[in-house]
């Protein structure tokens, strides 16, 4: 999935390079089927827009799709509102781009995903190219409380260590030397164009809860699988399901690491055992 989205990200990034600001443009309403961009804020946009797309039907929705998985991860909070600004500007008297400085918080932020998947930001997107903040121009803005600032992040990482059929000592021994451990059943779905898609399951379930909280975490997994998809691709066969204990830290920069994932099939007495002598065991 990241080279198949990674390709269509800087051919769209490309075309954008050759769009003319001052070629003869049209409003249209921001259709239905255009998931990634509605409910932004406005219902019309500009035609063509900023990546040169002018065929609303044909170009417009259909690559609107290929900026899904990077919004997914949830790498910056305002990335969908840079993107849209791009495949969907809003129509007024004249061009709003985006500002310079919102592409570089974007850009800090969802480079590294694409980085943790083996492909560097796009050049075509080079944030100089966009207006100084003393232009008309989408700023970034802050609108978050300070309790989410602290929750933490799903970040890029090496893969961490996966073994089957532990000893009940090994599984123990992980629930005290991390600052988490739940478990989570992880599936694996394809796409209609043979992607890899990966959901959590169900509820997660915590066996020593840690710095995480049980009304986020879930989508933290969620999010971990979606950013470090090297990893994700070895943990489940396609259309499959599996349970996993998954033990792990909250590091210094608040950014969440996995340590140690146990597969749990049916036939694993000792992960069962470990469980349960979790809560009178001392380590």
């Amino acid at each position: 999935m990241a080279v198949i989205f990674y390709m269509t990200l800087l051919a769209m990034a490309y075309s954008s390079m050759a769009f003319d600001i001052g070629q003869s443009t049209r409003c249209v309403a921001i259709p239905n089927q255009m998931k990634v961009c509605k409910d932004v804020g406005y219902s019309e946009m500009r035609l063509p827009n900023f990546l040169g797309h002018s065929n609303l039907e044909g170009e417009v929705v259909p690559r609107s799709e290929d900026w899904r998985p990077l919004l997914q991860t949830g790498c910056h909070p305002q990335a969908r509102a840079f993107l849209c600004s791009l495949i969907a500007p809003v129509c007024l008297d004249t061009f709003v781009q985006p500002c310079r400085s919102l592409c570089v918080a974007v850009r800090d932020s969802c480079a590294p995903v694409l980085a943790c998947q083996g492909h560097p930001w796009p050049e075509a997107l080079d944030c100089d190219r966009f207006p100084a903040e003393d232009d008309m121009c989408i700023s970034p803005y802050e609108k978050f409380s300070h309790f989410a600032k602290d929750l933490p992040k799903p970040a890029c990482q090496n893969c961490p260590s996966m073994e089957e059929g532990p000893a009940m000592k090994t599984v123990l021994d992980a629930f005290c030397h991390h600052d988490f451990a739940v478990t989570a059943k992880i599936h694996r779905r394809r796409l209609p164009m043979g992607e890899p898609e990966f959901e959590v399951e169900g509820r997660v379930e915590f066996i020593r809860q840690g710095p995480l909280l049980p009304y986020d975490t879930q989508h933290l997994l969620q999010q971990w699988l979606l950013i470090n998809l090297r990893c994700a691709n070895v943990l489940v066969r396609p259309g499959r399901s599996q349970l996993f204990v998954l033990t792990g830290f909250v590091q210094p920069d608040g950014t969440l690491a996995l340590a140690r994932l146990f597969p749990w099939h049916k036939k694993d007495a000792n992960i069962a055992v470990a469980t349960r002598k979790w809560k009178h065991h001392r380590c």
